[in-house]
């Protein structure tokens, strides 16, 4: 049973893996026994956040120079991703250029600039599938979406403290879920499976004791995720574990979308 979730001998590139969530994502992909690609948009910073991992039996992680809203930047990235492995079998899109601003005052090319996430998620994933259908083998794409990419928010959480959560963020999300399905389907013949993972409420420390009070209000479990929590999910969704889900998106959020 357990080695259903053994990712010995796989390696995942991650984006955005120095971040709140992301590195809890890669590091548990690494506790798994995958080698991991990490990237950001500085090639030192990369490297750090690789030699941050817990090590795995055989080659070392490896940081590299990517900036998934950048079309160049995803095709260089990529190819320098294989050229420093033997290849890569999956990809956890997960990095995220965000934007504050909410429906009020967001311009044309901000929202623009936002859904742009979603094409470098796409770029990385269709790059992903035509790399492992070349090598023969079966791939994994998680694509990391949003609890906001399936219901609405509430305004009132946010009154009087900050703006409501980003319209474009929502907009993002909820593509990147529908994404998913239509890709899984494209691909499923070709032993790639595509999937979601959305999580719920996972503030992190810079957002205010108030607003998190009004969040564990409106969350079945009263209280806010935990990085950690999210370990479990991504190592299923990448391993054998789940090698007959494509297609689905994964929501962990303390139960907030039962409601």
């Amino acid at each position: 049973m357990l080695s259903l979730f053994d990712l010995t001998g796989k390696t995942a590139l991650i984006t955005g893996a120095g971040g709140y969530l992301g590195s809890a994502m890669a590091k548990a992909l690494a506790e798994a026994g995958c080698r991991l690609v990490v990237t950001s948009r500085d090639a030192d910073r990369a490297k750090s956040i690789a030699e941050s991992l817990p090590p795995i039996d055989g080659s070392e992680h490896v940081g590299i120079a990517l900036d998934h809203m950048d079309e160049n930047s995803v095709t260089n990235g990529f190819s320098k991703a294989i050229e420093l492995t033997d290849g890569i079998d999956i990809l956890v899109n997960n990095g995220n250029e965000a934007l504050g601003k909410d429906w009020k005052d967001v311009s044309a090319e901000e929202f623009n600039r936002q859904l742009a996430n979603q094409t470098g998620y796409f770029l990385l994933s269709r790059a992903l599938r035509e790399h492992t259908v070349e090598r023969g083998v079966t791939g994994s794409v998680i694509m990391i979406g949003s609890m906001y990419g399936v219901v609405g928010s509430y305004p009132d959480t946010y009154k009087d403290i900050c703006a409501i959560s980003p319209v474009g963020y929502h907009a993002l999300k909820g593509g990147i879920i529908q994404m998913t399905r239509h890709l899984s389907v494209c691909w499923a013949k070709d032993d790639v499976r595509v999937n979601c993972l959305s999580p719920g409420p996972f503030p992190g420390e810079a957002v205010s004791e108030e607003l998190v009070k009004r969040l564990e209000e409106k969350c079945p479990m009263g209280r806010m995720g935990k990085p950690d929590e999210l370990k479990g999910a991504i190592v299923f969704l990448a391993s054998q574990a789940s090698s007959y889900m494509t297609g689905q998106n994964l929501v962990i959020d303390g139960g907030w979308t039962a409601w």
